[in-house]
């Protein structure tokens, strides 16, 4: 039987960038910022489709300097 939740690694770093995604999220709807809305939304996707804790970490972790860098611009 396949492990449909994955290891116990895989399950925090999800709730993390999860939370993390989501403030952002509520941030850039609250403050009307485009980069840090659509932001949140991309790392709070990221926890569902990328099942490997650490390029799920990576990847956040890329989208929200990328978010800092932007966030002046637009």
């Amino acid at each position: 039987m396949p492990d449909l939740l994955g290891s116990e690694n895989t399950l925090i770093a999800s709730m993390f960038w999860g939370a993390v995604g989501m403030g952002f999220f509520v941030y850039g709807k609250k403050q009307r910022a485009m980069t840090a809305l659509f932001g949140g939304i991309l790392v709070m996707g990221f926890t569902y489709f990328i099942e490997s804790a650490l390029y799920m970490s990576l990847a956040s972790i890329a989208v929200i300097i990328a978010i800092f860098v932007l966030k002046d611009r637009f």
